[in-house]
């Protein structure tokens, strides 16, 4: 098979120099990205869920059209298509599927099926005008890829998800903590500048570029005969698009390649200790044993210095698995043979600024050049792997410790100050013996 990690680079210098034009906000071992642009092709490749924030008009759902387009080779018509807006009148039939009313006149039950679960890329255009209450209609479609209308079930068997999302105004709405959960990452669309802007406005859309008529049709008329296969349509597109444009694209068992080399990435152990750190952090509560929404450390606390007492949720353990799985991403894409403490510092931000409910709301004072929850949470990753490089060896020495106890040996536990060592006890059987108020 081709190099992948060349034909993806590829594909980004393509978006990046035609399709999307951005600044760099991102350095990573010396290379230099634009956030956005990144992780929404991560997202592309790993089948993930991507929040995309920004200021209207500066191409979020756009580029994830573009995205979708040549990682999946599906024509542009066919990705928006499948794209859903958001607005209070949104419907289930509009998002899900609808009776097949010709069926239904004969006594029988079918779904005819939306594009948008039905196909692979799916677009959802300002999430936050969604009423609460019709965020639901796709909560497990997100989340598992499972849509069910009626008594039928549509499942997904590769599928990833763009949702973008202006900021706070009159029409907008708060999205649910369940749904923010199920999203991977979140990323901010920035403005690119007054010189890039200007160039934008003096060229002609470049959405012709990946529209193909022809082979949009032919899987319109597919979907519409309620046959999802269209695999040879986007196959033949992938190629008319490389000979047109001299970009690759990817097909499916290369993207299943890909997703396989990913996931054989290894963690090192410092990067795994710090993992772990941050997240005792997240969880821990001395007092109550752990965060809850509706519980609220009072003042006094010992282990006041620490995320625990900034923070209101307990992070899921969605949180983990998005972080491993991008920086596992990551890692592959920068050719790296195993993933360390870096590629988990660069992707640990965007994994948890939108899960992460602060105790307090107040507005950054520090020049920032970030979306505040994406501020926020990098200057928590910031401080917490500050704490950590003061004790990694301790930190290492006490999970080492603790396996070895588990496997019977006979060890005595390494103790210390930090909630992750409360951790530690507590898995050991032993917390009440080390508890601190």
């Amino acid at each position: 098979m081709a190099d992948l990690q060349a034909t993806v680079r590829d594909i980004l210098t393509f978006i990046q120099d035609r399709l999307y034009f951005n600044r760099a906000d991102l350095e990573i071992k010396g290379q230099k990205h634009n956030a956005a642009l990144l992780f929404s092709v991560l997202t592309g490749l790993l089948g993930g869920k991507i929040l995309i924030v920004g200021e209207p008009g500066l191409g979020k759902t756009t580029s994830a059209e573009y995205i979708g387009a040549l990682l999946y080779r599906l024509p542009l018509g066919a990705v928006w298509e499948a794209e859903v807006s958001g607005h209070p009148e949104q419907t289930e039939e509009k998002i899900v599927g609808r009776p097949n009313l010709g069926a239904l006149n004969r006594g029988d039950e079918e779904v005819v099926w939306s594009a948008f679960s039905v196909l692979p890329v799916k677009v959802v255009d300002e999430i936050n005008r969604l009423p609460e209450t019709k965020q639901s209609l796709i909560l497990n479609g997100v989340d598992r890829g499972n849509w069910t209308y009626l008594n039928q079930v549509q499942i997904n068997e590769e599928y990833c998800l763009f949702a973008t999302a202006n900021y706070q105004d009159r029409g907008t709405n708060t999205i649910v903590v369940p749904l923010l959960d199920r999203f991977d990452v979140m990323v901010e669309s920035k403005y690119p500048g007054a010189n890039l802007s200007w160039m934008i406005g003096a060229q002609s859309s470049p959405a012709s570029l990946l529209r193909d008529p022809q082979r949009e049709r032919a899987i319109q008329a597919r979907l519409a005969k309620r046959d999802a296969d269209v695999e040879a349509i986007c196959t033949d597109y992938g190629k008319a698009i490389s000979k047109r444009l001299s970009v690759p694209t990817l097909g499916r068992a290369e993207r299943e390649a890909i997703r396989s080399e990913m996931g054989a990435l290894s963690v090192r152990p410092d990067a795994s200790a710090f993992v772990r750190t941050f997240l005792a952090e997240l969880s821990f509560c001395c007092k109550y044993g752990q965060k809850r929404t509706h519980e609220v450390c009072g003042e006094g606390c010992h282990y006041t210095g620490y995320l625990c007492y900034e923070v209101q949720t307990c992070p899921s353990n969605r949180l983990p698995i998005s972080l491993r799985r991008y920086a596992q991403a990551l890692a592959w894409l920068l050719r790296d043979s195993h993933v360390d403490l870096e590629h988990i510092r660069a992707v640990l931000p965007y994994t948890c600024a939108h899960r992460i409910q602060w105790r307090d709301e107040h507005e950054a004072r520090d020049r920032r050049e970030d979306a505040l929850p994406i501020h926020r949470a990098r200057e928590a990753v910031r401080r917490v792997f500050r704490r950590y490089t003061e004790q990694s060896d301790h930190i290492q020495s006490a999970l080492i410790a603790a396996n070895r106890m588990v496997n019977g040996e006979d060890v005595q536990p390494v103790q210390g100050e930090h909630p992750i060592y409360m951790e530690i006890m507590r898995d050991l059987g032993r917390e009440c013996a080390n508890r601190r108020i």
